[in-house]
């Protein structure tokens, strides 16, 4: 599937700013599952300095600098990306059992194992604790597939927690959000890593776009697809597989890839300081993904 992405932000401020740093992380990336054919970034106002550069977690990352006065600000980020369906879009029955997985997780020596293995650890937004291992353990049996068991957490995450956009903020915990069974998918993939990271798994962020279909007879609106987040866990030998706990599937075609990381700290869409502008400023973000 070829897909044009345009992801606009626009920031208004309440008085001028005199200066500011951003980095900005809208590329998509080039994976075994898609082909990043084409970008560029446009800013608005004149850039003073632009750079581009890999992190690193391999995310494409885009620094660019603005030295004049200004009380609006507009990235818009355009892509020509080409997905295929993830190899593990099988019968995931088949794969390594859980206790195979952490063996070999513990044991094995080999390249892609010991850079995996990061992805065990606690990170500044997500921590390994008792009641993330204990809401998810009954699936995870020795015996089980791997990604059979993830595919089931995924499940009962979609079919237990109630998707509100009002509900968190970026800053809301964990803890709060199992409390509430409420959140959005930046809160759903944090849960379902901190489930698999409980147990011993690997599990890393995904942060991308997410085409989305009107519904027939009516035309898609443009500026109606939306970031998006999901999730991927590590199989030796079978490699890294996503999920997407708020659709209950698969991460598939339409789940575009931009970055990835432990958790959303590190692969905010944007992120800066700014030198004036007075109170919050008044942001808008709108994005359009179109088949080609």
């Amino acid at each position: 599937m070829k897909y044009l992405i345009k992801h606009v932000t626009a920031y208004k401020y309440a008085s001028r700013v005199s200066h500011c740093y951003n980095l900005a992380q809208m590329i998509p990336r080039t994976t075994q599952r898609q082909t990043c054919i084409n970008s560029k970034i446009e800013v608005s106002p004149e850039l003073a300095m632009e750079q581009r550069r890999e992190d690193y977690f391999g995310n494409q990352v885009f620094q660019f600098e603005i030295q004049r006065p200004h009380k609006a600000l507009t990235i818009t980020a355009t892509s020509q990306v080409e997905t295929r369906p993830q190899i593990a879009d099988t019968n995931l029955d088949l794969g390594s059992t859980c206790a195979e997985v952490l063996s070999k997780m513990q044991q094995s020596k080999s390249e892609d194992v010991l850079l995996a293995r990061e992805y065990q650890l606690d990170s500044s937004m997500i921590a390994a604790a008792p009641e993330f291992r204990d809401y998810a353990a009954d699936l995870f049996t020795a015996d089980r597939s791997l990604l059979s068991a993830c595919f089931a957490l995924t499940a009962r995450i979609y079919e237990e927690f109630s998707y509100s956009p009002l509900a968190t903020t970026i800053a809301t915990p964990l803890s709060e959000v199992m409390q509430n069974k409420k959140g959005v998918c930046q809160d759903f993939a944090h849960l379902q890593i901190a489930c698999l990271r409980s147990l011993g798994f690997a599990a890393k962020y995904v942060s991308g776009y997410l085409e989305t279909l009107p519904p027939p007879g009516q035309e898609k609106l443009v500026g109606a697809d939306a970031t998006h987040a999901w999730l991927s866990v590590f199989s030796p030998g079978e490699g890294w597989v996503e999920f997407d706990p708020t659709n209950n599937c698969l991460a598939g075609e339409q789940h575009i890839i931009t970055a990835w990381g432990r958790d959303f700290n590190d692969v905010t869409p944007l992120k800066g300081v700014i030198f004036g502008g007075g109170s919050a400023p008044e942001m808008t973000v709108s994005v359009d993904v179109s088949r080609v």
